[in-house]
């Protein structure tokens, strides 16, 4: 239809990440589990965090403020911010009021959007409801900015080494190079306690891992059926994983990915069992019945092997190096992937992105590259993503451990100041400087450099 802006998608995307990390080989020895149960089980190498220094807040002060740095936004061009997270530290204040403090001074207080939350999944709903408002009425010819960003912590046990922290603020417009197509999104949503966090005085969620990677892959099939049938009614053509150049997905650990990869092959396979041969003893399997079924997972994971290689391991730097960043894993997916390519290489891609949220909510949609020199700009400005990781200071498992102890003991605590030295941090940080007693929070920035992450 002639009356939506014209090709509505990503222009500008900024990834912020702690400065330190903790090696998961290290960890593995420090827990005192068997040699590759992280590193190969999980698929994980290094795992992000943060002390007490950093919040929810200050993740997306720093993040949102390096987009409109790196890419020279001004605030009087945004008329929409929103955020999606779940590590919530107030329950009635939106981080998106306290991000204001970016945007107020410059007489800019007609900016909608506020937080939306649903475990991983929020990050996508303030995407998409940035993408709605460019292509509605209210739409007043300004940017849309969507924030994803977590803190994931688990207590000490198996799940610890699933954490992560990280954020990633998303420029919104129209004559975008990552443009959302439209008409083919596939949503699935339903009541499930796989993961979740009734208890408001702890970061620590409350977690059914075998119910958690079950509600997972049931999404992911839902959302893979629904979306082929959508592209068939609006296209007349029948898509398969050989139609995408890149396929990406949240990642709560990259083993999970690898293993979600198969079962999109799986599905491709049960509706078209005569194009792959060998496998015809898995025709009638159904898939509610398949989810731990290891002969399955097995035989498409080799089926899809080269697949992965090519369409998604490429999105993995982030989630192996940072780790589960939970709103934002599928978008630092979405900065992994094309840091990996030149713009030429980029050029007319179709990537295929399933977002999911415990508890449960989840979306399939797919984007088509086009370039031109907001892609140029994307691609140059991520190109020295892997150099950025190789800058963190590695932390040894104690001291990450005495770390995560600290933020469980004050997290709530008030009044409060931050002990942890902030020497190290990366440029543009914003950091805790202190809690006081009516729990109000302040803040401090690490003078920036303007100069893609450096």
């Amino acid at each position: 239809m002639d009356h939506w802006p014209k090709d509505v998608g990503i222009l500008a995307l900024e990834l912020y990440i702690p400065s330190s990390y903790v090696n998961q080989t290290e960890l593995e020895v420090h827990d005192g589990v068997s040699s590759g149960k992280y590193t190969i089980g999980l698929g994980q190498q290094n795992m992000g965090f943060c002390t007490d220094r950093e919040d929810i807040n200050s993740f997306c002060l720093t993040v949102v403020q390096k987009l409109m740095d790196n890419y020279k936004i001004k605030p009087q061009e945004v008329g929409r911010l929103e955020v999606g997270t779940e590590t919530i530290i107030d329950k009635s204040k939106s981080v998106k009021s306290v991000l204001m403090q970016l945007f107020e001074p410059h007489g800019v207080t007609d900016l909608e959007g506020i937080d939306t939350t649903n475990a991983c999944y929020g990050g996508t709903a303030a995407l998409l409801n940035s993408i709605a408002w460019i292509e509605s009425s209210s739409w007043n010819g300004r940017y849309a900015i969507a924030v994803a960003g977590d803190i994931a912590v688990y207590a000490k046990g198996s799940a610890r080494p699933t954490g992560g922290a990280g954020a990633v603020a998303m420029l919104i417009g129209p004559n975008a190079p990552l443009v959302f197509d439209r008409g083919v999104r596939a949503t699935y949503v339903k009541h499930a306690y796989d993961f979740y966090k009734p208890d408001l005085t702890s970061e620590y969620p409350v977690v059914d891992g075998k119910l958690s990677i079950q509600c997972y892959l049931n999404a992911l099939d839902q959302c893979y059926q629904l979306y082929k049938k959508k592209v068939a009614e609006k296209t007349q053509k029948k898509v398969n994983l050989s139609d995408f150049d890149a396929v990406l997905f949240h990642t709560p650990y990259c083993k999970l990915v690898q293993k979600s990869l198969g079962r999109l092959s799986l599905i491709d396979f049960l509706q078209n069992p005569n194009n792959v041969g060998g496998l015809e003893k898995f025709k009638n399997i159904k898939l509610e019945d398949s989810y731990f079924d290891r002969d399955v997972e097995k035989a498409f994971l080799d089926v899809s092997k080269q697949y992965f290689i090519d369409k998604t391991k490429p999105s993995l730097l982030v989630a192996s190096q940072v780790g589960n960043t939970y709103t934002s894993s599928l978008y630092g997916g979405l900065i992994s992937l094309l840091s990996t390519k030149s713009s030429r290489e980029l050029s007319g891609n179709k990537i295929v992105l399933f977002s999911y949220g415990s508890g449960l909510a989840a979306t399939m949609f797919s984007i088509t590259v086009k370039p031109n020199d907001a892609l140029n700009k994307i691609v140059s400005h991520l190109g020295s993503l892997k150099r950025h990781l190789e800058q963190r200071q590695k932390v040894d498992p104690m001291k990450f451990e005495k770390c995560l102890e600290l933020r469980q003991e004050t997290c709530h605590k008030a009044p409060y100041e931050p002990v942890s030295c902030v020497d190290g941090f990366f440029p543009g940080t914003y950091y805790l400087t202190k809690i006081d007693e009516m729990h109000r929070r302040f803040y401090q920035r690490v003078p920036n450099v303007i100069n893609g992450y450096s």
